[in-house]
C-alpha cells in the first residue's frame, strides 16, 4: 500500500509499513507506544540501527519487529515503508539523510524526532522536497502520556497529517505549533520528564535521610508527584493557585518555599529549560553546518 496523498483520502493507519531508522530509547518509545496502543501490529514494523546488533535483537526479542544489520537488507525496509521514522543519533542524521535521498520515495512520509533537525535541513540533506513531520515527543509515549510537539513541511496533504497524528495522539497528547516553536517544545516537555525524575530523585534522597526507609520514600514521592499532576489536571486551576491553597502562614509548606527560593528554585528551572531549548538549536544548526559542502 501507498500513503494517499490526496487531501479528502485518509488510509488505514493498521495497514501501513512502518520503518524506525535509528533504534534508540526515543524509537522504542514509540514502537512501545503504537503496540500497546493497537495501532501497528510488530510484523509491520521494521527497525534497525548503525551496527548495534545486540539493540535489534532486544528490540526483537521484547516487540516482534523485524530487524536487520545487512545494509541489503534494510536498504528494502526502507523502500518498502509507507512511513519512514528518523531516530537515529543527531551526530549521524546528515550522513543518513544523504544516503535517504537515492532511496526515499515521494510517496512516503517521514517523521523525526531528531532534535533541532530543521525541514529545510532535512530536504537540503535530501536532495528533494518531501512530506516530512517533525516531532519532538518524550519518553511518557511509552505508557500513554506522552507529549508531543508537531510541524508540517509544504509538502504534506491532510493525508499525512491524520496518519502522524493519529499515530501520536494514540500515546497522549500532541500540539501542533509553527517550526520556529519546536526548540521550546524540546526544552519544556521533550527533557521535561528528566526533570521530574530529578526532583524526585532529590525528595527520595531527603526522605531517607529524615529516617524514612527507601521505600516508603520513593513510594511517597511517586505518589505526591502523581497526586499533585492529576490535581492541576481535573481541577484546571493553575499550580500557583493550588500551591497557595496548601501554603499556610508560617507553616511547614511556607519554610519548604521560602528555602527553595533562598536557592533560586524558580530561575533555576526556567534557566534550565531555556538551555535545553537553546541547546536543541545548537544541534540543528552543528547539523546544517556539516551539512554543507
Amino acid at each position: 500500500m501507498s500513503i494517499l496523498s490526496s487531501s479528502d483520502q485518509a488510509p488505514v493507519i493498521g495497514s501501513l509499513r512502518l520503518c524506525f531508522y535509528g533504534a534508540g530509547s526515543m524509537a522504542e518509545a514509540v514502537v512501545r507506544g503504537l503496540i500497546n496502543q493497537e495501532l501497528a501490529e510488530p510484523s509491520r514494523i521494521a527497525m534497525f540501527n548503525r551496527n548495534n546488533a545486540d539493540r535489534l535483537a532486544e528490540l526483537q526479542s521484547k516487540y516482534n519487529v523485524r530487524v536487520s544489520s545487512a545494509p541489503d537488507d534494510q536498504i528494502g525496509m526502507l523502500r518498502d515503508a509507507d512511513v519512514i521514522f528518523l531516530t537515529m543519533k543527531p551526530k549521524d542524521a546528515a550522513e543518513a539523510l544523504r544516503k535517504l535521498g537515492g532511496i526515499v520515495k515521494p510517496n512516503q512520509l517521514l517523521v523525526s524526532v531528531v532534535a533541532g533537525l530543521s525541514l529545510h535541513t532535512m530536504e537540503m540533506l535530501l536532495g528533494q522536497k518531501m512530506p516530512i513531520v517533525r516531532t519532538m515527543p518524550n519518553t511518557s509515549s511509552t505508557i500513554g502520556l506522552g507529549a508531543t510537539g508537531m510541524s508540517f513541511s509544504a509538502a504534506c496533504t491532510e493525508s499525512h497529517r491524520h496518519i502522524a497524528l493519529t499515530m501520536f495522539e494514540a500515546f497522549g497528547l500532541t500540539t501542533v505549533v509553527e517550526e520556529t516553536m519546536l526548540d521550546a517544545v524540546t526544552g519544556l516537555s521533550g527533557s521535561g520528564p528528566a526533570y521530574i525524575y530529578y526532583m524526585m530523585e532529590a525528595m527520595m534522597q531527603a526522605g531517607e535521610e529524615l529516617g524514612l526507609s527507601t521505600a516508603a520514600s520513593r513510594d511517597l514521592t511517586i505518589q505526591t508527584v502523581l497526586g499533585a499532576a492529576h490535581m492541576v489536571k481535573s481541577t484546571g486551576d493553575m499550580p500557583a493557585d493550588l500551591r497557595r491553597k496548601v501554603t499556610s502562614p508560617n507553616g511547614t509548606t511556607q519554610a519548604a518555599i521560602e528555602t527553595m527560593n533562598q536557592h533560586e528554585f524558580t530561575e533555576g528551572v526556567i534557566r534550565a529549560i531555556k538551555r535545553a531549548a537553546e541547546r536543541a538549536a545548537e544541534m540543528g544548526a552543528e547539523i546544517e553546518r556539516s551539512a554543507l559542502p
